[in-house]
């Protein structure tokens, strides 16, 4: 008996089909020991010594692995083809070799490249050992990933309050969005013009745009008033025009290669409008297969690689599908070469492709999201070995007879579509190109401008990163690895760093902060060509050039040198730093020239950054005499009430009702007779601070609302504003309301009802949950997306999975939500639901049973991604 062991359950059914009895395949569901997420799981002092642990669902499943090893001859690991998957491999030897049950077992590593039998039973014909160099390029990765955390991160707690963490490529991918950011504020706008003319030369008109005036070329930048743009007009109108120069040149275009795991997060984005998470979701289940005629078939290849090259038997099937569906011009004469130009390639080498390119995307029957990521992949794949593209580009030169003034023309006809009839590649922040067919003219034939046209423009700031464009950027630079980017960009949304707006990346005040503390104190850590350097290096301990301990204890020297010196630096030092990295953003210029950072308040302080427990705001430096402050967002800076902003005048009191701004926002204060403090109120969710009427405001400080007395028991139901929205309250039964109307609206009839639905279901803080979407049935049993107070969430049976953060509730398929509940149901968070109890029996004494134990949930262990 030989013992197969795969990563996913879903692989190991399928694979063991193909193998046959003599294979026994079991999976270790990822990875199965792990580092500790505490102090000491690295240990710099003893050369780097690493703590390795077995959680205890790991543990049966390795229990069950070594269980089976025992009865075998023959041990296989064939965990995924990249570094990970060897990773998981030797964690596996280390665990089987711990329990002492690989004695006279033969130990071998194959790699699948995909899930199909051909493939599996090729594979199982080359096995070899496990890759020791790579194993060690993992280990320097996992050990830099670990200190940079543990180290960098409590520093960042100490001495900026609310930050959550900071990660060795995490805070580098930070910084591209933080610098982007800061070149849009830094930005200025500078007015250009542009002049065309309508050119019209025996009988036939054409656009032509001015690049000559006064005998100079003209730039981007050069008309820069209307004044010059009318001149440059009179130039045009005033000019005896000719055809000086007519030249028509074929061109091609060539396909690009096929899918990389960068090149298909990209792509995905820009036409799927998939996040990298979605899209490598996705693809592995793509790779892992659906069921085709009663087995399980894997349609693509392996989805974590760098390479873009095709096994010879997989072009010569493209080159037959191209030929039977588009016919054999579309074939070129021999077959498309690519090479990788990636600086860190992943050591799975063929592209991404369909396992089968006979498996048209149009003859699949696949769900939702897989089947537009299989039309994507199969679509590049055959492009690739299309015919390029071939058009003419012809170019018109009009000059004047005294060659001071010129125009040109350019325009492009497809002469043959070759590729582009199938798929032309996605482009970030696309610009008109502008293609049109020129007419036919004859050189040195007289011309002139029947009609011109002067356009105002002005410069655009750079345009902020959408995943694509951010995960392009990163590959270019060499910073982290494409199989990692999914989780990296995921963590700096999770931990509020980030925000997505219309598909781009917005830093949050949190994130911005971090990356100038880290800019200024550890800016060596959060360079580029420092972050790229340290990748290749890694690239070295997998080629076996470089000692991965030696690489450690290089980076570990200087890095805690660096620790170690800004734990003496003292918060002031750290305020300093971050109000002059950060001016441009919190102190942005005001148009009358005056001083962006004195205080509006008292008209004396200084406006400087503050750090409290929820993280940075701005305070006076004249506190505690002056308790002016705001939130650091210019947004906010501007719609800030200078001093108090005197709303109302309550009608009871005759006290003023004000608006302050305070850290966590906008909000009204009236002082009140007799007390210290103040009465404050908040403004709701969906109300502007700014369009507050008097009336609006009187209300609001009248909270909470007397709405009647209750007719049972004659105790008060009153109507207010909380922390989880508007309510009524009756005794000790909190019921909410739709909306903050009701809490002024809402009469004694509505409210005793509200309160009565309340207490007849408990379970809920709020009021039933409405469904946002119907998705169907799995198993029998609905599937629906609620609303909830804390978000759009899934319902499946008892279990209720919330739904990522930024993710429509429209956009949810019925596989995705089943995703999410069973993710949400392994993690334990929900009990399993009940069975049905038995008919009662008759009641007899008997001895009282003792307490069943508690059982643990299961839990699934999914491979890991290294770098955060």
């Amino acid at each position: 008996m030989n013992v197969v062991v795969v990563e996913s359950p879903a692989k190991a059914k399928t694979i063991n089909k193909y193998l046959g009895s003599q294979y026994t395949v079991l999976a270790s569901f990822g990875h199965v020991r792990d580092l500790p997420p505490k102090d000491g799981s690295v240990k710099p002092d003893e050369d780097f010594e690493m703590a390795w642990e077995v959680d205890s669902q790991s543990a049966k499943r390795v229990k069950a692995i070594a269980d089976a090893v025992k009865e075998s001859d023959k041990l296989i690991l064939a965990t995924d083809p990249d570094r990970e998957g060897e990773a998981i491999s030797w964690h596996l030897l280390e665990a089987l070799t711990k329990r002492r049950v690989l004695k006279n077992v033969t130990v071998e590593r194959v790699a699948f490249n995909a899930i199909t039998k051909p493939a599996i039973q090729e594979a199982m014909r080359h096995p070899r050992a496990v890759d020791m160099e790579l194993v060690n390029a993992y280990l320097a990765r996992r050990a830099l990933d670990y200190l940079v955390g543990f180290t960098l991160s409590p520093v960042l707690w100490r001495k900026l309050p609310g930050s959550r963490s900071a990660g060795r490529v995490q805070s580098v991918a930070l910084r591209l969005i933080c610098d982007r950011e800061l070149e849009i504020e830094k930005f200025k706008a500078e007015e250009y013009w542009t002049v065309d003319a309508d050119i019209a030369t025996g009988g036939n008109s054409f656009r032509a745009k001015l690049v000559t005036l006064d005998g100079k070329k003209l730039q981007k930048l050069s008309i820069k008033d209307r004044a010059s743009a009318n001149a440059a007009v009179d130039a045009i109108n005033a000019a005896n025009l000719s055809i000086s120069r007519i030249e028509a040149k074929p061109t091609r275009r060539n396909p690009p290669p096929p899918f990389t795991t960068s090149t298909l997060q990209q792509e995905a984005a820009r036409k799927l409008g998939f996040s990298a998470t979605r899209t490598m979701q996705t693809a592995q289940k793509l790779y892992e297969g659906v069921n085709i005629g009663g087995e399980t078939v894997g349609l693509i290849t392996y989805m974590r690689t760098d390479g873009v090259s095709m096994v010879p038997e997989a072009i010569n099937q493209a080159r037959d599908v191209i030929g039977d569906q588009h016919g054999s011009l579309y074939v070129p004469a021999s077959p498309r070469m690519y090479s990788s130009k990636a600086k860190n390639a992943q050591e799975a080498h063929e592209a991404i492709r369909p396992t089968s390119f006979s498996r048209l995307p149009e003859n699949m029957d696949l769900d939702g999201d897989m089947a537009r990521l299989y039309q994507l992949i199969w679509r590049r794949a055959v492009a690739s070995q299309m015919e390029s593209a071939r058009f003419e580009r012809t170019t018109i030169d009009v000059t004047s007879s005294d060659g001071k003034t010129g125009l040109r023309a350019t325009g492009s006809v497809l002469m043959f579509d070759g590729f582009l009839t199938l798929y032309q590649e996605g482009r970030d922040d696309e610009e008109d190109e502008g293609e049109a067919r020129l007419p036919k003219v004859e050189q040195g034939a007289a011309a002139e401008a029947a009609k011109t046209y002067s356009d105002q423009h002005f410069t655009q700031p750079p345009p902020r990163f959408t995943e694509a464009s951010l995960v392009k950027r990163m590959e270019e630079l060499g910073i982290g690895r494409p199989s990692t980017y999914a989780s990296t960009l995921q963590v700096l949304r999770d931990r509020d760093y980030v925000r997505m707006d219309k598909n781009r990346f917005h830093p949050e005040d949190k994130g911005r902060v971090v990356i100038a503390f880290l800019e200024n104190f550890f800016s060596r850590y959060v360079e580029y060509d420092f972050t790229a350097d340290l990748e290749g290096q890694l690239d070295k301990v997998s080629a076996g050039d470089l000692d991965w301990k030696q690489l450690l204890r290089d980076f570990w020297t200087h890095f805690k040198a660096a620790v170690e010196e800004i734990g003496e630096l003292r918060i002031t030092n750290v305020l300093d730093a971050l109000n002059e990295a950060l001016a441009p953003h919190i102190f942005p210029e005001k148009e009358d020239g005056s001083d962006p950072r004195l205080c509006p308040s008292c008209n004396e302080g200084t406006l400087s950054l503050r750090l409290g427990k929820f993280g940075a705001f701005l305070g006076c430096s004249n506190h505690p005499d002056c308790k002016f402050t705001r939130q650091m967002s210019p947004q906010d800076a501007d719609s800030v009430i200078e001093g108090d902003g005197q709303i109302a005048i309550d009608p009871d009191s005759g006290k003023p009702i004000t608006l302050k701004d305070g850290r966590f926002g906008l909000y009204l204060e009236m002082e009140l007779e007799g007390e210290d403090k103040p009465k404050r109120a908040s403004i709701p969710k969906g109300w502007d601070p700014h369009a507050l009427t008097e009336d609006q405001a009187i209300k609001l400080m009248s909270l909470p609302r007397l709405v009647g007395e209750h007719p049972d028991d004659g105790q008060p139901i009153t109507a207010a504003i909380g922390r989880y929205g508007p309510y009524v309250h009756h005794e000790k039964t909190y019921a909410n309301l739709a909306n903050v109307e009701e809490v002024f609206e809402i009469g004694l009839n509505r409210a005793v009802s509200v309160i009565a639905d309340k207490r007849a279901n408990p379970g809920r803080r709020g009021s039933t949950a409405t469904a946002l979407k119907d998705l169907g049935e799995h198993d029998g049993k609905p599937v629906r997306i609620m609303s909830g107070r804390y978000g759009p969430y899934v319902k499946y049976e008892k279990i209720n999975a919330t739904l990522p953060k930024g993710t429509e509730p429209e956009s949810v398929t019925l596989e995705q939500a089943m995703e999410l509940v069973e993710a949400k149901a392994a993690k334990g968070g929900k009990k399993k639901p009940a069975t049905k109890k038995k008919p009662a029996a008759k009641k007899t004494t008997a001895k009282k049973k003792a307490p069943a134990k508690k059982t643990t949930a299961k839990k699934t262990t999914k491979k890991a991604d290294s770098e955060s």
